[in-house]
């Protein structure tokens, strides 16, 4: 009987270890927040060293912090402008080239003039950062206002994405929230073609509608409920998407781009 129970819990222990996400959607209300409060339910951290070994926590910070109804990651330069730092997800299913991924993101604030990057890339381990490997391009993060960025996720045998902050100088802030990867094939595209241009949107401040920039405007837009059934649908009016006629919630959208392919994406309404 021992014997039976000892073999259950390794089992039950190798299953839990070897877990891999297939998608991942995340806006970290759950995480417990303030100083400390990463790393946290699988998401870990990479920080650099201290430039000054008389000053060993002169390092960037990275938290989970409260916001209005709303938690996120802040991203600290602290005594450390120009050093990258990196969140990194929970192991998640080996990416195949049919996925997006989106967030949004913003400069908090701190030293007058600061601002910062983003870059989101796929690594090999959550602790070894020489493998990062590229996804999309570098989101400049000079505006409080939130922006989301979409990117289609490449085949790769890497199985973590890792978000790399860079601030200009000591004492920035930055954000990053609503991290959504969505699975292989959903929503039924699953000969989903990687877009020529890459564009970003955001929800306006009255949140009635999608505000796009875009080289090129999309053919059509289709919206659907996170129970998969259709919201809303039509084109862009001055590079405007109305969603003012939708409850509050989490929507995913097909854009069908000016080269005919399509892009997955998500946002929030609140």
């Amino acid at each position: 009987m021992k014997l039976k129970l000892l073999l259950g819990t390794l089992m039950f222990t190798a299953f839990t270890v070897s877990a891999q996400l297939p998608s991942i959607n995340e806006n970290f209300n759950s995480f417990t927040t303030g100083t400390g409060s990463l790393p946290q339910n699988g998401w870990s951290t990479v920080i650099p060293p201290a430039s000054n070994p008389a000053t060993p926590t002169f390092v960037p910070m990275l938290t989970v912090e409260a916001g209005t109804g709303n938690n996120f990651v802040q991203a600290y330069s602290f005594f450390a402008g120009n050093k990258a730092f990196y969140l990194v997800t929970p192991q998640i299913v080996a990416p195949n080239g049919t996925q997006t991924l989106s967030f949004s993101s913003a400069l908090i604030g701190g030293t007058p003039g600061g601002t910062g990057t983003l870059e989101v890339g796929l690594v090999a381990s959550p602790t070894d950062m020489s493998t990062f490997t590229t996804i999309g391009t570098i989101v400049n993060l000079t505006s409080s206002t939130d922006t989301t960025s979409n990117f289609t996720v490449q085949s790769s045998s890497h199985q973590y994405i890792a978000f790399k902050f860079t601030a200009t100088v000591n004492h920035v802030a930055l954000r990053m929230d609503d991290v959504v990867l969505t699975a292989a094939g959903a929503l039924g595209v699953s000969d989903q073609v990687k877009s020529k241009n890459n564009f970003v949107f955001a929800v306006n401040a009255d949140n009635t509608a999608l505000e796009f920039v875009a080289k090129t405007e999309p053919k059509n837009i289709e919206v659907y409920s996170a129970a998969g059934q259709k919201a809303a649908q039509g084109k862009l009016k001055g590079q405007k998407f109305d969603i003012s006629s939708l409850h509050s919630g989490v929507y995913y959208m097909l854009i069908e781009t000016a080269e005919g392919s399509v892009v997955k994406s998500k946002f929030i309404k609140k």
